[in-house]
């Protein structure tokens, strides 16, 4: 058993004099009243690998006793000061649904005891005029041993700032400018793990294997910020998607194309021989996404477009038959991606990706001036786009031109995520291309979206035929989405239009 939540914190030097040091903070914002308890003990002990993979993507895991929430405690970073913490019972070792989602960081590598953390805490509970909880500011003085023999030792004083779930997050910064007025500045480390490892010296050794200079500015240096960020976000995403979390799988899907598009465009600067690999395994596992996304969406349109009808056109058990083939078709899907995740083989990609940010194979035109390389890398993928709409545009209406389409439409994601490489390099007028090729495959997206809707209200046709049930329902929506995805036809010309004007290509070299 697991829980989950998100919490907001920030850290600061302690206040000389310790609690006495510390501002009255009644009245600061929506503050009513502060309550002081404590003191309680706190005896952590942290895991990780013994290279450290987990302090090196600021991940923390930890079994604690004392206080309010003894457990193990995995924490994976989010965006700015929140982290998302999950909380599992205590146990011996570490609980298999942690190992789980701290794979994409660990690898599988064995997670053993790194420092032991033993805090005296007394906190101070923030309320509103109701008595609701806000935030506590947790007051720690903290003792740390490195957990191999002959370690070091090290102790500090540390403040803790934590926002109660669901409040929000501009009441760090009210409360931070009343603490500066004290003189209580942010602390220099993120987390105790982190100090804790630097003073103790349990972190020595474990200095990850640093990149070869890469002449910033250069088409190379671009190319690989880019790999590296969306490598980062493919290792965050992980846990998400194990959580069925929502919308954790379209955004990991849609990060494997972001890679396999920027090694596609890019291969005047990545070595082919190694990229190639790599985006065949990307490939792999944006297919194995892909089942979970599909049917997540169709699921959703198909229900969205049947609450829209009136009741007098809704014939037969259609909510039944439509909830009975989502869970049928939902967990397979699920399943399969769970499994994929589970694999040697995408613990491999990971380490691949790993391995090309830090021995990238550059080739000669890496080193050179952006603007030139990576202008004639976007207009190839144009050049490509240009291709794809003209064959599709001249095939009369019918599966030939859907599919047409649909190629098309894999043909501007390309476009767009090429540009959004060289954006940094080539700035605004590459920038306007990638937002006409986003809105030439966004109308792309809905056409198809349309076109698969079809297939699946059909075969929901002939089970409900098949069972003595009426029909009617389920071919109505049949031709809603059929008339939808012929006037998404009809506009594609005036998108594609704006989107091959010529002024748009001319500021580019070429």
């Amino acid at each position: 058993m697991t829980q989950s939540k998100r919490e907001t914190e920030r850290k600061y030097e302690p206040p000389s004099g310790g609690v006495a040091g510390l501002p009255d903070l009644t009245g600061v914002g929506p503050v009513a009243s502060v309550t002081t308890a404590g003191p309680e003990e706190l005896d952590a002990v942290y895991h990780d690998t013994e290279d450290l993979r987990l302090a090196a993507s600021s991940a923390t895991l930890r079994r604690r006793t004392g206080g309010p929430d003894a457990g193990w405690h995995l924490k994976l970073p989010l965006a700015g000061d929140t982290r998302e913490e999950v909380w599992a019972p205590l146990s011996d070792e570490v609980p298999k649904s942690l190992r789980e989602l701290a794979l994409s960081r660990t690898r599988g590598a064995e997670l053993r005891p790194v420092v032991h953390i033993r805090s005296t805490r007394t906190v101070r509970r923030l309320c509103d005029a109701e008595g609701g909880l806000l935030a506590e500011l947790s007051l720690d003085e903290v003792r740390a041993d490195a957990a191999a023999s002959g370690g070091g030792r090290a102790e500090w004083g540390e403040l803790e700032v934590e926002l109660a779930e669901g409040v929000h997050a501009g009441l760090l910064d009210v409360v931070e400018r009343k603490l500066r007025k004290k003189g209580i500045v942010r602390a220099d480390s993120p987390s105790k793990l982190a100090r804790a490892l630097r003073e103790t010296g349990a972190g020595a050794g474990a200095e990850p294997e640093r990149c070869p200079e890469v002449v910033a500015g250069s088409p190379g240096a671009h190319v690989l910020a880019y790999v590296r960020e969306q490598a980062g976000r493919l290792v965050s995403l992980d846990p998400a998607v194990r959580g069925d979390r929502p919308d954790a799988v379209h955004q990991m899907r849609v990060t494997c194309r972001r890679l396999r598009g920027c090694l596609r465009s890019y291969r005047s600067v990545l070595d082919r021989r190694v990229t190639d690999p790599l985006r065949a395994e990307l490939r792999w596992l944006a297919g194995e996404l892909g089942a979970a996304r599909d049917q997540e969406v169709l699921g959703e349109r198909i229900g969205a477009a049947l609450a829209a009808l009136p009741d007098d056109l809704v014939l037969g058990p259609v909510a039944a038959r439509l909830r009975v083939w989502e869970v049928s078709h939902g967990g397979e899907v699920r399943s399969r991606t769970r499994e994929a995740l589970a694999t040697p083989r995408y613990l491999r990609l990971l380490d691949a990706l790993d391995a090309l940010v830090r021995r990238p194979p550059l080739r000669a035109k890496a080193t050179g001036k952006p603007a030139r390389t990576m202008a004639r890398a976007v207009l190839k993928e144009y050049d490509r786009l240009a291709g794809r709409m003209e064959e599709a545009l001249a095939l009369p209406a019918g599966r030939a031109r859907e599919t047409a389409l649909h190629e098309a439409r894999k043909a501007a994601k390309k476009l767009r995520y090429a540009a959004e490489v060289a954006r940094p390099a080539l700035g605004k007028p590459v920038a306007r291309l990638g937002k006409r090729a986003k809105a030439v495959q966004s109308l792309l997206g809905e056409h198809q979206d349309a076109v698969v809707a079809q297939d699946a209200l059909r075969g929901l046709a002939v089970a409900a035929h098949g069972a003595g049930e009426s029909a009617f329902t389920w071919g109505l929506l049949h031709g809603l989405e059929r008339a939808g995805a012929e006037a998404r036809q009809r506009e594609l010309t005036e998108v594609w239009r704006a989107a091959a004007d010529p002024a748009l290509r001319a500021p580019l070299p070429h």
